[in-house]
Order: C-alpha cells, then sequence, then structure tokens
C-alpha cells in the first residue's frame, strides 16, 4: 500500500508539472500571437498612410483640372453676346464648365447630333430660320424623345396644345411630337412667329422657355428689349447661355477635351418611307409583313403610341422601316 501511495503521489506531481508546463508555453504563444497582431495593426496603419499619401501625390501629378476658358467673342444667330458685361461673362461660364466637365451628357450630345442635325439643318434651313437653333432642340431633350414632368414631349418639347396650335397631330394613336421633321417645322413656325414679335433671334430663343407672353411682360415691366439685361427665373436666366455653351463646345469638342472618331458617332438610319392611308389593326404584324419587327418599327416611327392605327378618314401617313433586312443599319455616306 505504501508504495502504491508513492507512485500516486508521484503521477500527481507529473500531473501538476505538466499543466504548468502547458500553461507557461500557452501564455507564450499568446504573447507571442498578441505582439504579432499587434505589429500586423501597426504594419497596416503605416501601409494605409503609404497609401493615402501615394493617392494624394499621384492625384496632385496627374490629375490636373483646368478652368475653362471664354471664346474671345460669341454670337447666336448671327447676334454678338455682350462679354464685355462681367454678369453675362459668369452666367455663361457656368454653362461651359457644366457642359464641359459633364462628360456623359456632352459625348451623348456629339453622337446623338451626327445623327439628327442633318435632318433638322435641312428643315431650318428650308423655313429661313438659323442654323443655330438646332442647339435649342438639343439642350431641350439632348435629342432624345423625352417627356417632362409638365407633360412636354420630343426633341422640341412640345405641349400638347401648344403642338396641336402649330399643326401637330397629337391623340392617343398618333403624337407627332415624336415626328422629329414635323416637331420641326412646327418650331421654324413658333420661332418665325417669335422672331416678328421681338425683332431678334435671341428672343425668340428665350421666348421658346418661358413664353411669348411671358418674355414680353418681362420686357415692359423691365423696359428693356435685350434679353441680356432682363432679370428672369433661373431656368430662362440659363436657357440662352446653355445653348451658346452647347453650340461651341460641340462646334470645338477638342478645345474642351473631348476626343470622339468617326465611328465613335451615331450614324444615320437607312431607311425607306411607307404611305399608308389605311387603318393597321396590329402593327406587330404589319412590321412582320415589311420585313422587319415591332422594337424596329417603333424606334423608327416613336410617332405610333398604341399597337394599332385606326384611320376612318383615309389619311395618308409616311411611316419608316429598314431599307435592308429587317435590323438598322447606317445610310451608306456612313
Amino acid at each position: 500500500m505504501k508504495y502504491i501511495k508513492q507512485i500516486g503521489i508521484s503521477l500527481a506531481l507529473i500531473a501538476v508539472l505538466a499543466f504548468a508546463v502547458n500553461l507557461f508555453s500557452f501564455s507564450k504563444q499568446k504573447d507571442s500571437d498578441s505582439n504579432k497582431t499587434h505589429s500586423n495593426n501597426h504594419e497596416s496603419a503605416t501601409s494605409s498612410e503609404e497609401i493615402q499619401v501615394d493617392r494624394r501625390s499621384h492625384i496632385r501629378d496627374h490629375y490636373k483640372i483646368f478652368s475653362v476658358p471664354l471664346p474671345e467673342t460669341l454670337s447666336f444667330a448671327g447676334e454678338p453676346v455682350p462679354l464685355q458685361d462681367m454678369d453675362i461673362r459668369e452666367r455663361l461660364d457656368r454653362e461651359f464648365i457644366v457642359n464641359t466637365y459633364w462628360h456623359s451628357q456632352t459625348f451623348l450630345f456629339q453622337k446623338r447630333a451626327n445623327r439628327w442635325f442633318p435632318i433638322i439643318d435641312s428643315i431650318l434651313k428650308a423655313n429661313d430660320v438659323p442654323l443655330d437653333f438646332k442647339y435649342l432642340a438639343l439642350i431641350e431633350s439632348g435629342l432624345d424623345n423625352v417627356v417632362s414632368p409638365a407633360g412636354a414631349a420630343g426633341f422640341w418639347q412640345f405641349m400638347r396644345t401648344t403642338g396641336r396650335s402649330y399643326g401637330l397631330e397629337v391623340n392617343k394613336y398618333v403624337d407627332e411630337r415624336y415626328q422629329v421633321e414635323k416637331a420641326t417645322v412646327a418650331a421654324c413656325k413658333y420661332l418665325k412667329n417669335a422672331y416678328k414679335q421681338f425683332g431678334n433671334w435671341t428672343a425668340a430663343a428665350a421666348s421658346y422657355n418661358m413664353g411669348m407672353g411671358g418674355l414680353s411682360n418681362r420686357l415692359k415691366e423691365q423696359k428693356t428689349n435685350n434679353y441680356y439685361d432682363l432679370y428672369l427665373n433661373n431656368e430662362t436666366s440659363r436657357y440662352v447661355f446653355r445653348i451658346l455653351a452647347a453650340k461651341h463646345i460641340l462646334e470645338n469638342p477638342k478645345d474642351f477635351g473631348f476626343n470622339l472618331i468617326d465611328s465613335d458617332l451615331y450614324p444615320e438610319h437607312d431607311t425607306k418611307v411607307l404611305e399608308v392611308d389605311s387603318t393597321i389593326n396590329n402593327l406587330s404584324d404589319f412590321a412582320l409583313s415589311q420585313g422587319t419587327n415591332y422594337k424596329i418599327l417603333k424606334k423608327l416611327n416613336p410617332w405610333l403610341r398604341e399597337k394599332n392605327l385606326p384611320n376612318s378618314t383615309k389619311k395618308t401617313y409616311r411611316i419608316l422601316v429598314p431599307a435592308q433586312g429587317y435590323n438598322l443599319k447606317p445610310i451608306d455616306q456612313y
């Protein structure tokens, strides 16, 4: 028994010693891990600081933003802009900065202009309206068939009643505010009327934003006949300057850092015209019968507002379809 007790005591001592050794080892390992973590955190903090410094250096050395220089002279529709007036220069400067550094918008302006400006130019010229007014359509809609919160629609942003008053058909099935050629003719009628009333194209352009009546009232109240001398609401105050900035930048894109090659620009579509003077019960079936599909038919004819076209009066409508094949292709000259 005494021998057994001695063995038991020895085993107990060995167990206690083993536990002590393990505890010491665990403590050392924990201290080591703690030191390593602290070291890693220190290294991470140092690395983060170095990255921040490197980024700041890179931005300072490589990312250059410049103020946009204003042109020495500028005109709209042949009418000079009074750049000697500091107020005029600052208002113009704002629009130059916005259009220069809003890259995505100004790139889209240039791409779409290549497709639509030749069409709009030909109509403006035929109606004796200065070609600079194509930039009015550009800033109104971005040459896209958008609808404003107030309900103005198409490239020229006509309201329903105004569009009808200038000869556009606007109803559930047909909305010619979305037909670029007819809407441009309607815009020409408005602008020529405004020119007769105000005697200059700059005021005619401003009236396109606030209406002839509204502009006429401001001119009388403030006893001037010059748009540039008027105190106006913010939108109309900026309106002509937005046109001026768009015009100058699109006419001189490289001067403002925009570099596009011909293949970047959107070409005109190669289309043919179908004259239709009867009801079309289903535009999808009609599109298929013409070798195309409903999607392409709607893209080329956004003025078709429903899935059918009633025509009890036998009116002749000009519907565009692809000239070759079912999909959209550029015309040969592009």
